[in-house]
Parts: C-alpha cells; structure tokens; sequence
C-alpha cells in the first residue's frame, strides 16, 4: 500500500516519493507510516524517517526521488527486524 490510507482519511496526495515541506523544512516521503506520513527531511541523512501528521503544516509539492539509505543503515534495520537472529552486524 502506498499511504492509501492517509490519501483516503485525509483527502491528501501523499504518496511514496512525493515532495513535501512541513513547517518550512523540505522533505520527501519515504515511508507509508499508517496513519502518519514518514519523511526524510533533505537536511538529514537518507535513511532517517521522522513520522508527520498529514495535514500539520504540511504543503504537498511535485514527485521526486527517495534517497537511499547507507550501508551501515541498510545494515542495522535488518538487525532490528530479524533480532537475536545474528550473532553480529556481519
């Protein structure tokens, strides 16, 4: 799904790789966060996602790019999903 769920709720075009500006900071969807939006502000890293409200100051702009997260990123969010599983980051 892609952020169905705020798009009908809301009456908003959010979607994955949409621009967006929330309280004057540029971002762009990431992530479909269920009921929140999960933003990758241009000013941090790749893989960092913060959750915004759909509609808290945010201003929907046109399709871009999602930048990809780094390694050790990539890395560390499959610790986090796959748990005891690794006995390292490998």
């Amino acid at each position: 799904m892609n952020c169905e769920y705020v798009k009908d709720y809301y009456q908003v075009p959010a979607r994955i790789g949409r621009r967006v500006e929330v309280n004057g900071k540029a971002g762009i969807i990431a992530k479909d966060c269920g009921n929140h939006i999960g933003v990758n502000f241009d000013n941090d890293k790749p893989g960092h996602i913060l959750n915004c409200h759909p509609t808290w100051k945010v201003m929907y702009l046109d399709m871009g790019v999602v930048r990809k997260p780094t390694k050790s990123q990539e890395r560390y969010q499959r610790y986090l999903e796959f748990g005891d599983g690794f006995d390292n980051f490998i």
